[in-house]
Order: structure tokens, then sequence, then C-alpha cells
């Protein structure tokens, strides 16, 4: 299906002054008709009138108002006539139906997709009582603007097979008002389905963190990707992946960010404390590796100036000595020795 734009539409002012024009006669027509009949002339002025006033509002029903960023995708008799696209005041076959099978459907900042399916008859009937319902086709437009997809969390096993949950948001719009239409049954919904395929299909590839041996990339070359460290790589293979499954829908996905990462609530503890642990074993290293180095430099200081001279057991017990201070958690309690050192 390709899109078919109707350019040479925008007639409705025109129409709408004239069809207006014609009622005005029209009734003015029924009662200088109705005069001419009692006067015993021909009745065809009261019986033209009387047919437009009675058929005259069709016309009504084939004018269409545009916003800014709005199309309107256009049937006749279940034949697809074209799309009325930019701002603009059209007048199209007032036989002509208006299509859009995701019209009551919506994607909210905040969740999912929310059907309407679920509104009751009673706030139906109060949207009807309100004139929601209209010839012009309001509901069934499409918009053209820059939509956001945020898509509910989702739990997902990375390629080690640890639990995660990832939540994603998506920047989208409608380019090719036909496809989105007839090519899919709810373009919304097929959105919202295929960015959660695609989010699994790239996480099942990336550890959450750092994990040796792990190739992310395909080369068979191991890499230091994650899902932690490499969010805009991540981001954009997403993206690049929900592009490739709506081109068919006449959708232009525009960037994807992930919203939302953190390991799944029964492993996050464990995980936690695994990163502490190495975080406390890292700061140890650095820890011992100043001390060895303020320990040297202190015997070297000492041997330069001559201050003191220590033999191999001496020279132990003062290494021992400095390394519990430099090393310990708690401040040194120093003992003072008022005896000879030797």
């Amino acid at each position: 299906m390709k899109e078919k734009l109707l350019e040479n539409k925008k007639k409705g002012m025109l129409v709408l002054i004239l069809t207006t024009l014609l009622y005005v006669a029209a009734i003015a027509g029924c009662v200088f008709g109705g005069i001419l009949v009692g006067d015993g002339r021909s009745p065809a002025l009261l019986v033209i009138s009387i047919v437009w006033v009675c058929l005259g509002w069709i016309p009504y029903c084939g004018l269409k108002v545009l916003k800014p960023q709005e199309a309107l995708v256009l049937t006749l008799f279940g034949k697809y006539v074209g799309t009325l696209k930019n701002e603009g005041f059209y007048y199209v076959n007032p036989f002509c139906t208006s299509v859009n099978p995701a019209a009551d459907t919506h994607l909210h900042q905040s969740g999912d997709v929310d059907n309407s399916a679920s509104k009751s008859a009673l706030s139906l009937a109060l949207n009807v009582g309100k004139t929601e319902i209209d010839m012009s086709g309001t509901g069934k437009k499409i918009s053209l603007k820059i939509m956001t997809l945020n898509n509910n969390r989702q739990k997902i096993n990375d390629c080690l097979g640890n639990p995660v949950e990832i939540g994603i948001a998506v920047m989208w719009r409608v380019v090719d008002t036909a496809k989105a239409v007839f090519n899919v049954d709810n373009y919304k919904e097929y959105l919202s389905l295929q960015c959660d395929t695609a989010l699994r299909n790239i996480v099942r590839i990336y550890p959450y963190d750092v994990a040796p041996n792990v190739d992310t990339t395909g080369d068979g070359i191991a890499d230091e990707g994650s899902l932690r460290g490499s969010s805009e790589v991540v981001a954009a293979r997403i993206r690049d992946e929900i592009q490739k499954r709506v081109e068919e829908a006449g959708l232009e996905v525009i960037e994807a960010r992930i919203t939302y990462l953190a390991y799944a609530p029964e492993i996050a503890a464990v995980m936690l404390q695994r990163q502490q642990a190495s975080a406390v074993v890292d700061a140890r290293k650095m820890i011992v590796d100043g001390a060895v180095g303020m320990v040297e430099m202190a015997l070297e200081r000492l041997n330069e100036k001559g201050v003191v001279e220590l033999d191999e057991e001496r020279k132990a017990a003062m290494v021992s000595n400095l390394l519990v201070v430099l090393c310990g958690n708690r401040d040194a309690q120093p003992v003072v020795n008022s005896g000879s050192l030797y």
C-alpha cells in the first residue's frame, strides 16, 4: 500500500459559503414557492426548495478541518482514495469515510497500550452528548507528531542468565499513513509489541556488568560491552531493531532510551553483596599498595639520613608495625617505649 496525498482539496471555505447561501435560497424558495402555489402557479420552485432543504446538509459531511501535524486517511466504499495532510480547510466527497483503527488506543507516558474497551456505557453516552462523534471525522485523525511510548518494565535474563528488570522509552511518529492504517491491524499496539520483542532480543546479548569471555558484537572477539556500561550502544541497537520491525507499518523510530535498569528483586541482594565485596577488595588492594610504598619511602629516608641503624629483625618489626597502622580499619593506639630500643 502506497500513500497518496490529496493536494487540491482545500476548497472547504468556498463549499461552506456556497452551501449556506443555497440553504438560505432554498428557505426563501419555500416561502415564495408556497405563495406561487397559493396563486395557482407551478409548484416546481417549492418542490426544488423542499428537496434542497432535506438533502442540502450532505455537502457539509465533506468538510474536513486539519490542524498542524495531523492527517486523515479516506476511503470511498471500501477503496482507499487518499490522505489529507497539513493544516487547512478541506472539502472531499461527502461519502468518504475516515479510517484510523488506532483511534481509541492510547499510548500513555507512564504505561503501555491502554485499550478503550474498558470505557463504560455511561461515559460513552456522555461523549455522544458532548458531540464527540461528528461527521468531520475528528476522532479518526492520525497524529503526525513525535510521540513517546514508555513501555512497562520487563524481566529479562541477560547473556549470563541473570534476571534483570529493564524499561525503555521510545520516541516515534507516523511517516506513511497508508501503511500504518492498512498494513497492520492497529499500529500503536503493533509498535508496543515490537518494542517488547526487540528489547528482549538485544538484552539477551549483553551481561549486566562487564564479564570475561563475552562477545556482544558478534565478531567472535570478547569485549567489555555491558548493559550498565554501554547503555548508549545498547539503546542504539534497540532502536535499530525496532525500526526494522515497524518499517512495514509506516512508522519511524527516532530514538530509544533505557529508563530503568536493575537486577531482579530475587537476586538483587546477592548481587549487591558481590559488588560490595568487589569494592572492598579493590579498596584494600589500593590501601596495601599505598602502605607498601610509604614503608619503602620511610626506610629509604631513614637510611639516607642515617638517623638510626636497624638490623634485619628491627626492620621487619618496623615494617610490620607500619603496615598495621596504615592498613588498619581503626586509628592506631601507640605504645610509647620508655626503655632502650635494644
